[in-house]
């Protein structure tokens, strides 16, 4: 077999993947315990994704070929005072899995729509409104304000898709038990930290 042959095989064989946000601040995943990793103690929560940071505004991109099943308001003032309004997206990804990608200041997807590895899904967008947060707010929130970092991708991994449950507000989970088909993502995105985005 010649080597054209067998790199045109290869290539169909290669799965495109994406890092999420190809404008962001580096491709950092947090590790375990530290500040946006995935399943964070928060006291009286836990977190259910993991937050990668970058400036608002930043594009947010589709991680492998998927389609879109859902679109929706994610964080609000007039939820919690100290938010802003945010976005998210749910797509079921061709590999199975679904994925969430939340805290997103405009969606530019609708349900139904394919992607391909790479497509924009919508932009990075500041949940917190730092001139809200007072000494009742929780500490994470707190630390959050005095670290200046309130504009990030929110991104959760599912091994199915994610339902509602009034114990689940903002990307947090009130309770020690995980979320029905909740995944840690940590390796799928230290992998794609690592691979040539298409």
């Amino acid at each position: 077999m010649n080597r054209s042959l067998k790199a045109d095989i290869k290539k169909k064989d290669t799965k495109k993947v994406s890092w999420p946000l190809p404008e962001g601040r580096g491709r950092t995943v947090p590790s375990r315990g530290s500040p946006g990793s995935f399943w964070e103690d928060r006291q009286d929560r836990r977190h259910c994704g993991i937050d990668l940071y970058a400036n608002p505004g930043a594009k947010v991109v589709s991680i492998e070929d998927a389609v879109v099943l859902e679109v929706g308001t994610f964080t609000s003032p007039e939820i919690i005072p100290y938010w802003n309004e945010t976005f998210y997206v749910v797509v079921e990804n061709e590999s199975g899995t679904f994925a969430k990608f939340a805290e997103l200041s405009a969606v530019e997807v609708k349900p139904g729509d394919r992607l391909s590895a790479g497509q924009t899904v919508g932009r990075v967008g500041s949940v917190l409104n730092p001139e809200k947060i007072n000494d009742e707010a929780p500490e994470y929130i707190k630390k959050l304000k005095m670290a200046g970092d309130s504009s990030m991708l929110h991104f959760e991994l599912y091994e199915s898709r994610p339902e509602f449950s009034k114990r689940y507000l903002g990307g947090n989970w009130f309770g020690s038990e995980k979320p029905r088909g909740l995944l840690d993502p940590t390796r799928r995105l230290v992998a794609l930290s690592k691979a040539v985005s298409y």
